[in-house]
């Protein structure tokens, strides 16, 4: 295929300045883009935001380069003036180059490149290199030194591509390039398109660049393909057993002897050697029991620290490193979710990685704000509509949140999941979620999407019997879920049937509903028991429930704090009823951004913004704050009673 002049032209620029590099030129470019300032040729030094994974991680940060590819989508004037478009400038990475603007366009996608000039931290020809992106949105096109290294489609999971050893330079400047297109199709995690009246839709804002970490890894002939440290508790007296699997990778072009070793805690543990063939794959597998464990919970975060190391004669060449708890969650015969044999009645927080002026590429300090002020308002479980980043799993881990995993399969159309592709799609983006998540003890469900057809029909039944039984397969020892639009006219469902957890989204009394079926919030009670006696041996959760509110007003007056304080009451006071209920989650802890021209039912909005947060988007607390943290706090959320 005939690459545009637009591409071809940026990647000349690209492999001009790289000394030895082969541009890939267009004979029918004349016009190179603006020359690019010269950033600092930078070594990256080793480091991790993160701890949990594999050591000799290199954090790409200092001075990147960045432009927007203007010509290929043809901005408009006013998107154009907001962002710089007329050359290259510098900047940071993570990065969501239209985190302040608020524009259809900006909604809508573009095009944008970055570029880093780095010389690797060692010449050894010894040392293989892997360059490691946390989040991408939404497809990436990697090139180094002007040669294609590898592609990826999809964002809120890492991807990892392997740096060719014949096109890193050893000694001088290497130079990685990245092609980030946000533009948004049906076909998308989550989906994105048009509305009637020519307004991009999709669940929030649309970020584009790359929105979190970039590290560099080294690799000493020896790498982590996975590794799986899975604590299995069959009960709360019983032992536990810790299940490993590590498959190591061998780099190198030669084989080598490999001797895996562990520990658990204080205690040592030997997984093995064994002779790894050039380019090969091995499984290293055992299993320990641990006698009397100390269990994770919320209340009681315990942490064991399981790192491993592999082993080539007395060296070590290669380390990951990870903590993680013993623990027990599991759905009883009577339709409770029990963490460690007791009920759970937790209460939540949903959550967006979003700020009002770095957009989803949130800093540290931010992450540590979203985890604090969630409990600080009683609550002990997070939701987000994707995977959370990885150093919210360990802040999760260390404090004692629970973590209702979900991936990103929002709102898809039926007609575009019956597309072969789109659930292959679908059944990556799970598989990732749990390899790259199962070791935290934090999380207790896997979700598999939200708000698909209300009345689910064959393909969407397909679909979840499909992706539930691919999670219990690479993690039998969690729960599967999904979370439904709560309607009192879609009945029950026998798609449901694989699905151990059901997650309500009810908003009675907010929005109307089709034909006005939850304006009246006073059927809510009655609409839960239909629920429970749809599914009497299935978890219920309520996944979501929230009211907007950004002034002051009187209580029947939906948009104000007066109504949401009286929301948030009325709602818990009805969950408080239901004594089979699992748990209840508020939408959402703190504002974000959703969509141009979003009202969210507020009849004064506030758009893009999404209103229903307990806590403004600069960190004001609302009054409706305070009375979900009385009715949290007032609430037993971890079964001191008997699981019924």
């Amino acid at each position: 295929m005939r690459r545009s002049p637009v591409i071809a032209a940026v990647l000349a620029a690209f492999a001009a300045a790289a000394p030895g590099a082969v541009a890939q030129t267009d004979p029918a470019v004349t016009t190179p883009p603006p020359a690019a300032p010269a950033p600092r040729v930078e070594t990256p030094k080793q480091g991790k935001l993160y701890e949990q994974g594999p050591t000799n991680r290199y954090l790409l940060a200092g001075t990147w380069l960045f432009r927007l590819d203007q010509a290929e989508v043809g901005l408009k004037e006013g998107f154009q003036k907001q962002t710089a478009t007329t050359g290259w400038s510098v900047t940071t990475v993570p990065s969501a180059w239209n985190a302040t603007d608020e524009s259809v366009e900006s909604m809508s996608g573009t095009v944008g490149w970055y570029r880093k000039d780095f010389r690797l931290p060692s010449r050894s020809k010894r040392f293989s290199y892997v360059i490691r992106f946390e989040s991408v949105n939404y497809r990436s096109r990697v090139w180094l030194n002007g040669k294609p290294v590898g592609t990826n489609r999809g964002a809120y999971l890492p991807f990892e591509i392997r740096l060719p050893s014949g096109l890193l330079k050893r000694s001088g400047t290497n130079r990685l390039v990245i092609r980030v297109d946000n533009r948004r199709y049906p076909t998308d995690f989550p989906p994105s398109g048009l509305s009637a009246t020519g307004t991009p839709t999709g669940g929030w804002w649309n970020y584009g660049g790359i929105l979190r970490e970039v590290y560099l890894r080294r690799i000493d002939r020896i790498d982590f393909s996975t590794v799986q440290v899975r604590p299995v508790l069959r009960c709360t007296t019983c032992a536990a057993d810790v299940q490993y699997r590590v498959v190591l990778r061998n780099y190198g072009t030669s084989a080598v002897k490999v001797r895996l070793t562990s520990r658990f805690g204080s205690r040592k543990v030997d997984l093995g050697t064994k002779s790894i063939g050039a380019k090969r794959f091995a499984a290293f597998t055992r299993t320990i029991r641990v006698k009397k464990p100390r269990l994770w919970s919320p209340t009681r975060p315990y942490l064991y620290a399981a790192p491993v190391r592999a082993r080539i004669g007395k060296k070590t060449v290669a380390g990951y490193d990870l903590e993680t708890g013993v623990r027990s969650i599991r759905v009883n015969g009577a339709g409770r979710l029990l963490l460690n044999g007791k009920p759970l009645n937790f209460r939540g927080m949903g959550v967006h990685e979003d700020h009002r002026t770095l957009g989803f590429a949130i800093d540290d300090a931010a992450r540590r704000l979203m985890v604090q002020e969630t409990q600080e308002s009683g609550a002990t479980l997070l939701r987000a509509h994707y995977p959370l980043h990885p150093r919210i799993h360990e802040l999760a881990d260390q404090k004692g949140l629970l973590i209702w995993s979900e991936i990103p399969v929002y709102a898809v159309k039926t007609q575009y999941l019956k597309q072969k592709l789109v659930r292959e799609l679908a059944a990556r983006e799970l598989e990732s979620n749990i390899l790259t998540n199962q070791n935290h003890p934090s999380v207790i469900v896997w979700s598999v999407g939200n708000e698909l057809s209300a009345r689910p029909g064959a393909v969407q039944g397909y679909y979840l019997a499909r992706a539930a039984r691919a999670a219990k397969r690479l993690d039998p020892t969690r729960p599967v879920g999904y979370a439904v639009a709560g309607y009192p006219a879609a009945g029950c469902q026998r798609e449901y049937d694989p699905l151990d957890v059901i997650g309500v989204n009810e908003y009675f009394g907010w929005y109307p509903g089709p034909n006005g079926q939850i304006a009246d919030r006073t059927l809510l009670p009655e609409y839960l028991d239909s629920v429970r006696a749809c599914y009497p041996k299935k978890a219920i959760v309520i996944s979501e429930f929230g009211a907007e509110a950004n002034r002051s007003g009187p209580v029947e007056e939906k948009g104000t704090f007066e109504f949401q304080s009286d929301f948030v009451n009325y709602h818990l006071g009805v969950y408080a009823t239901k004594p089979w209920l699992s748990g209840a989650v508020y939408w959402a802890l703190k504002e974000f951004r959703v969509r141009p021209n979003w009202d969210g039912g507020n009849p004064r909005p506030n758009s893009p913004i999404h209103e229903k947060g307990l806590i403004t988007f600069d960190g004001v607390r609302k009054p409706a704050f305070f009375e979900v943290q009385r009715m949290y706090r007032g609430t037993d959320q971890f079964g001191s009673g008997p699981a019924r």
